[in-house]
C-alpha cells in the first residue's frame, strides 16, 4: 500500500521510490531512478531527476527543477522558483551529460525564492541563502548569504535566526537558547537544547 500522495495531474516514472507521508502536488514529474524520502512536500510544477536522491523532511516549493547531479539531504527548504544548474558551460548543440557537476545541499539548509545555485557547490548545514542570491562557490554551515554573486553577511542559527555576537564572539539563539561561537572563521555550536 502506498503511503504517499501524488496529485492526478502529476507523473511518476518507473523505478522511483517515494517515502511515507510525502506529497507531490499539481503538474509535477518525478523521473526514473529518483529516490524521495519521508515527509517531503513538492509544490506545483516541480521536476525531479532522473537519478536524484532527496532526504526526509524536504520542502520543495513551486516551479523548481532538481536535476541529475543534485543531492539533497534531510530537512532542506527550497523556495519558490529557485534554480539549480548542472553544467557550467551549456550549449544547445553540444551534449554534456558526462560533464554534470555534483551539487550538495546539506542538512537543514534553506534557499530563498528565485535564488540560483550554480552547479558544483556544496551548501553547508543550516546555511541560509537569501532570495535572488546567485551562489557560485561553496557555502559554510550556518552562513547567511546574499547578493550577486553571493557574499556572506552573517551567521544564522539552526532555527534560521540571524545571530548577534558579543565581544567574545558568542551568541545565543532566542528561539531555543542554543549557544554558538565563531572560531577560525567558522560557526561552532556550543550547546544545543535539542
Amino acid at each position: 500500500m502506498e503511503n504517499f500522495f501524488v496529485h492526478e495531474s502529476s507523473f511518476i516514472d518507473e523505478n522511483v521510490k517515494i517515502g511515507d507521508n510525502t506529497k507531490i502536488w499539481h503538474f509535477s514529474h518525478i523521473l526514473g531512478g529518483s529516490n524521495i524520502g519521508d515527509n517531503c512536500s513538492f509544490g506545483q510544477n516541480c521536476v525531479v531527476g532522473p537519478k536524484v536522491n532527496i532526504g526526509n523532511g524536504v520542502k520543495v516549493q513551486n516551479n523548481i527543477s532538481i536535476y541529475e547531479g543534485v543531492e539533497i539531504e534531510d530537512d532542506v527548504f527550497l523556495g519558490p522558483s529557485m534554480v539549480f544548474t548542472n553544467v557550467t558551460n551549456p550549449r544547445a548543440f553540444i551534449v554534456r551529460r558526462e560533464e554534470f557537476k555534483k551539487t550538495i545541499m546539506k542538512k537543514g539548509c534553506s534557499v530563498g525564492a528565485n535564488a540560483t545555485i550554480v552547479c558544483g557547490v556544496t551548501i553547508g548545514e543550516y546555511a541560509l541563502i537569501g532570495s535572488g542570491t546567485v551562489v557560485n562557490k561553496d557555502v559554510k554551515p550556518y552562513a547567511l548569504m546574499v547578493g550577486v554573486p553571493a557574499r556572506q553577511i552573517g551567521w544564522v542559527s539552526k532555527a534560521g535566526n540571524t545571530l548577534k555576537f558579543d565581544e567574545n564572539n558568542m551568541a545565543v539563539d532566542s528561539f531555543d537558547n542554543t549557544k554558538y561561537k565563531i572560531e577560525n572563521d567558522n560557526l561552532i555550536l556550543i550547546k544545543s537544547k535539542k
